[in-house]
């Protein structure tokens, strides 16, 4: 899992120091804009309240802050709109989301207490915005991850819209 030094909404800068302890850590990388992202936050909201006292859940936006819609001003607004109360960080560089390979938003990537990915992938099975999902892939992963089942398929593609890395 790569280490990441990145400033949070609430104005605090978290490292993977910050998630010690838990058996568990969901990073998403995700963004303001991004329909897709939108469609899937009351997911991942409700992932952070099930599991947040076991699996640390960050969100981390690494797209441009310059892009519309992005930027530390507007991740606030769409924590406080969204109900997002877990740690959203502004990777302003991108330089995260490359050490990762995260190429979409949401882009998520589950890994263990020893900080080994066991699963990336999709949130569910409803990839397009207007889809509900039938199959919650990412809950499943983390109940397997808790409950010390193996995670037979470690990859699941996420669609999502291309971070809009800095240029």
């Amino acid at each position: 899992m790569p280490a990441f030094s990145l400033p949070g909404i609430d104005g605090r800068t978290y490292s993977l120091e910050d998630f010690a302890g838990k058996q568990g850590t969901l990073v998403i990388f995700m963004c303001n804009h991004c329909p897709y992202v939108k469609a899937r936050m009351e997911e991942i909201v409700a992932l952070h309240k099930e599991f947040g006292s076991r699996v640390a859940v960050i969100g981390i936006n690494s797209s441009d802050p310059d892009y519309p819609g992005e930027g530390m001003e507007n991740m606030q607004a769409f924590a406080k709109e969204r109900g997002i109360d877990f740690p959203y960080l502004l990777d302003e560089d991108g330089a995260i989301a490359k050490q990762y390979g995260a190429t979409c938003t949401p882009d998520p990537f589950l890994f263990d207490k020893s900080r080994k990915l066991v699963f990336h992938g999709r949130i569910s099975d409803a990839l397009e915005s207007g889809d509900t999902p039938k199959e919650f892939t990412m809950k499943e992963s983390i109940q397997k991850l808790l409950s010390g089942k193996p995670i037979e398929n470690w990859f699941e593609p996420s669609l999502g819209c291309s971070i809009k890395f800095k240029s």
